[in-house]
């Protein structure tokens, strides 16, 4: 997969971390680990780390939702198309992801985790979704969704978001 990034309004990492966009395509290979159809070469997925403002206007515009949120995920391909696509051929691209910096920010504070942490599970989070999976139709549906998350922020060396001390 591969991977267009654009930071706008976000601070460098601090840490181990490197830059965002090697944090992003640790995201990435760790998201394509766990579920494979992300793990075809062809795809290219667009990441906008930005600011609340943007994201809101973007929530506005294409959900209808008046308010920022912390990622927005705009998929192009349906699942069964996901699946079907073939190792070769030109690229695909697979859809936008959009994080905003003060939600995320406000969040990781909340949860008294490291910024890359929570930025590095919400990219997990939206591949996912980009990928066709989703938590808002069933508990179960949820579960199998924050089990891959799990796996893949392991994978970089994150502990479970989930877990009783996060």
């Amino acid at each position: 997969m591969n991977l267009e990034i654009e930071t706008e309004h976000w601070p460098t990492p601090q840490g181990e971390w490197g830059d965002w966009e090697a944090l992003a395509s640790r995201a990435a290979h760790a998201a394509a680990q766990v579920e494979p159809a992300l793990a075809n070469a062809r795809l290219e997925v667009s990441l906008l780390l930005t600011s609340d403002a943007e994201v809101h206007a973007l929530n506005r515009e294409w959900r209808g939702r008046d308010k920022p949120t912390n990622v927005l995920s705009f998929p192009m391909l349906a699942r069964d198309e996901l699946l079907a696509l073939a190792a070769d051929g030109p690229p695909e691209l697979l859809g936008d992801i959009a994080l905003a910096y003060e939600t995320c920010a406000r969040e990781a504070a909340e949860k008294e985790v490291p910024l890359e942490h929570h930025a590095a599970h919400l990219m997990v989070h939206g591949l996912l979704h980009l990928a066709g999976h989703d938590h808002v139709d069933s508990a179960a549906q949820a579960e199998a969704m924050e089990a891959l998350e799990v796996k893949a922020l392991a994978i970089i060396g994150i502990a479970d978001p989930y877990g009783p001390n996060e």
